[in-house]
């Protein structure tokens, strides 16, 4: 069925009223919706310019457009403390996001806290749970059927507490949310790293775990750390092979992959005008890579279009109207500034293993050669929550068409996920699907799949030292297919076909020549499709499912056998002493995601179960010890075992424990199961050089210490074999830092300082257990 805001649009057109008048007036005359499926939620425009003006008169300097949004959603406006990169923001976002392996979790949460529903608009979307396996319509299917048990959870849970369902099959969240939900200047919260996609369209979205998803629907204020802006400067245009996603790669060799860290990026410039809306939210949604807290372009007549052509031509006039509050201010001051000449940038790849390693494609088969990585592309993969828009489905068809007119198909393996039902249904009708199925290719289902680990290869052996393509974001070891010897390198929809259509990482679309059928040498031309379908989108099948008006009578059963779900105990209380004889479970070596510290794939099947899930805890980092993952010593038994194993014996035998981390810990995903994880397992501390933003939140949430070397270099003074006593915690105060006493098994000592980024509402968390815990507390 198609939206309703779309369908108000073709009778305008039928009646011959003039769209943009009846859409001004309905602006100046009546409230516009935030979203069709929510007719009496309204954007509130005029609060956000109330909140601005009172800010104005304190701050009295331009604004950027990230504080401009942010600074709208002041709690107290009048008295928040407001420093870049210091105070911590009480803020009231407009709604909340969550994806169907973080709801589970998220939900539960929700349900312990005894509220009896959401305070905002909340949505949950079913894309992770779908492993790829034989194609779109079979791979759903199976879905259902083996996860029946939790789609019924989450459908009943949103029925209980008045949360919107999209089913399986409906798309990948963050696209759903860029068709449906995102507007210019929305504060949108999402339980998934790359909810920032919807900065695309002008809004401040940012990823979060379950846990502050919870507060939010509960109607409690937000705590964020006042961001730091850089800005991004585009000037020039983009044309050729060059795209979108080669803004961001260029942007995540510059920065690295904690560049953006604790900062809001903010593309602005000349160069902005020449960017697809599906374009910037395929930047913004890779800003996680860099650790940065969200990203966003401001409002322009490409968004405005956007929001035409997905029924909300209404959300477009009244953006008008407002559009001073949706743009930067003249003058206005960034924390780092970077410039990019958009004519002069070139087609990027990234990879293997980390996604800030860029490579112009021109140079990378010779960088591949050097280094040994393998030349032979086995699969090219084009799709995701980064790169499924109808406009990168478009470019990519367009290059196999060139291919097919000459005999050719890909001579790597070739999989396209679409981003949405939408986007499936319009594909299949205007041809782009069946172009690139001819051209060798496989139409998986409207979800993640393979970009998270949710993809049943058969093509290599684990172990088999291999090479793919991606449109994705993420590339760390073993993240698609679980196979750390698998290259994954990162690039536009466009290149991966161009070389899964040559079958070499050697290929330069630009300049290098194919052989045809015919045996004549021929150059791909440079890929050129429509930013949007020239006909209205095929909504496709109808997917959503709204929450009853009167859930009295729902009911959400969680059995008290099941191996998927399971209802939360409380967290201890802190016992008001300071932390002693911590037991070091592992001193992690190197890079630490959120993969190596709750691993995807086939563990997303225990989301909603802590116990389970806890299986997998730290199974992926590297012991400092012995150079291995997943073994570790017991300090008791003096035996090497599985982390998570000598984490359980350390629990059951009263024995408390602490984590010992390098740089960027927790980089990557939003999942809050990397901290509820060593929680539950009996963990009190994580120490390290520094942490991603996301994961250190997540853990104070939890009751745990997210704590960093004063000295980095203190990292080296502390062995496995130690003890460490954390001392100060009966003072423990913001600013303030605590001592940590390292006990030698040779019976020497030695004090260190550790920080911490703790407020006082946070060592509340601390105290009372978690955050949920203080919820409770305060409710009582």
């Amino acid at each position: 069925m198609a939206p309703y805001s779309l369908l108000v649009t073709r009778l305008q057109k039928v009646l011959g009223v003039r769209q943009y008048h009846v859409a001004s007036v309905l602006c100046q005359r009546a409230k516009v919706a935030m979203s069709h499926f929510e007719p009496n939620e309204y954007i509130r425009y005029d609060l956000l310019e109330k909140n601005l003006n009172i800010v104005r008169k304190r701050l009295n300097r331009p604004l950027t457009l990230s504080e401009k949004i942010v600074y709208g959603h002041l709690d107290d406006p009048a008295n928040q403390e407001i420093e870049r990169g210091k105070t911590y923001l009480r803020l009231r976002p407009d709604r909340v996001a969550m994806q169907d392996a973080t709801a589970q979790m998220a939900m539960l949460q929700f349900i312990s806290s005894g509220l009896p529903r959401v305070a905002v608009p909340s949505t949950i979307h079913c894309d992770h749970l779908i492993e790829a396996q034989l194609g779109g319509e079979k791979d759903l299917r199976r879905a259902k059927d083996i996860n029946q048990e939790v789609y019924n959870f989450l459908a009943t849970a949103g029925a209980k507490y008045g949360v919107g369902f999209w089913r399986p099959g409906s798309g990948i969240i963050h696209q759903i949310i860029l068709e449906n939900y995102a507007y210019p200047g929305v504060l949108l919260i999402g339980t998934d790293s790359h909810t920032p996609n919807g900065g695309g369209l002008g809004g401040i979205c940012i990823g979060v775990g379950g846990a502050d998803a919870v507060d939010v629907m509960a109607g409690i204020p937000w705590e964020l750390k006042c961001p730091k802006v850089i800005g991004v400067k585009l000037t020039g245009s983009l044309s050729g092979w060059t795209s979108p996603k080669d803004v961001i790669l260029k942007v995540a060799g510059i920065l690295t992959v904690k560049g953006g860290t604790g900062a809001i990026v903010e593309y602005h410039g000349p160069g902005v005008e020449s960017i697809s809306c599906t374009g910037m939210a395929t930047i913004c949604n890779m800003g996680a890579e860099i650790g940065a807290t969200t990203s966003v372009f401001p409002y322009n007549h490409r968004m405005k279009k956007y929001l035409s052509k997905t029924g909300r031509a209404d959300i477009a006039s009244l953006a008008d109207e407002f559009k001073d509050h949706l743009v930067p201010d003249p003058g206005c001051q960034y924390d780092q500034l970077i410039e990019i000449n958009l004519s002069e940038l070139k087609p990027h790849i990234n990879g293997p293993f980390t996604p800030d390693l860029a490579h112009p494609v021109a140079e990378v088969g010779a960088v591949a050669e050097k280094e040994g990585w393998p030349l032979d592309i086995r699969v090219g993969l084009i799709g995701s929550c980064t790169n499924s828009s109808y406009e990168d489905m478009g470019r990519s068809a367009a290059v196999a068409k060139q291919a097919l007119a000459h005999g050719l198909k890909c001579k790597s393996q070739f999989t396209i996920t679409p981003g949405s039902e939408q986007i499936r249904a319009t594909i299949e009708r205007d041809g782009y699907a069946q172009i690139l199925r001819e051209v060798g290719g496989i139409v998986l289902a409207n979800a993640c799949g393979p970009c998270i680990g949710q993809w049943d290869r058969k093509d290599i052996k684990k172990g088999e030292k291999n090479t793919i393509v991606t449109s994705y974001n993420r590339n760390f070891t073993g993240r698609n297919d679980a196979n750390p010897e698998t290259h994954a390198f990162v690039t536009s929809p466009e290149i991966v076909t161009a070389l899964a259509i040559a079958g070499t990482l050697k290929f330069n679309p630009e300049t290098d020549f194919l052989t045809g059928k015919d045996g004549k040498k021929f150059k791909l031309e440079a890929p050129d499709a429509d930013e949007l379908p020239q006909a209205e989108f095929d909504p496709g099948q109808d997917t959503y499912q709204h929450p009853p008006k009167d859930s009295s009578g729902q009911r959400v059963d969680v059995s008290p056998t099941s191996q998927r779900l399971q209802l939360l105990e409380p967290f201890d209380k802190w016992d008001g002493k300071d932390l002693e004889d911590l037991q070091i479970l592992i001193k992690v070596k190197g890079k630490c995601t959120t993969d190596h510290i709750s691993a995807a794939g086939p563990w997303l099947k225990f989301r909603g179960h802590l116990d389970n899930i806890s299986n997998n805890l730290l199974i992926g980092a590297i012991n400092v010890e012995n150079g291995k993952a997943n073994s570790v010593r017991n300090a008791v038994t003096q035996e090497f075992g599985p982390v998570p194993d000598t984490a359980r014996y350390y629990k059951k035998h009263g024995i408390r424990w602490v984590v010992v981390g390098d740089e960027n810990y927790g980089e990557g995903s939003s999942r809050e199961h990397a901290a509820l994880e060593p929680r539950h397992l009996g963990g009190r501390a994580i120490i390290t050089k520094s942490f991603a933003r996301i994961h250190e939140t997540n853990l104070k949430k939890q009751g745990l210490l997210p704590l960093t070397f004063a000295d980095p270099a203190d990292y080296n003074k502390i062995h496995p074999v130690d003890k460490l006593t954390i001392q100060g915690l009966k003072d423990f105060a913001p600013g303030k830092p605590l001592t940590c006493v390292i006990k030698h098994p040779n019976g020497t000592q030695e004090t260190i300082l550790l920080n911490h980024t703790f407020n006082e509402t946070q060592i509340e968390w601390f105290r009372a257990g978690s955050a949920l815990n203080r919820m409770k507390e305060l409710q009582q």
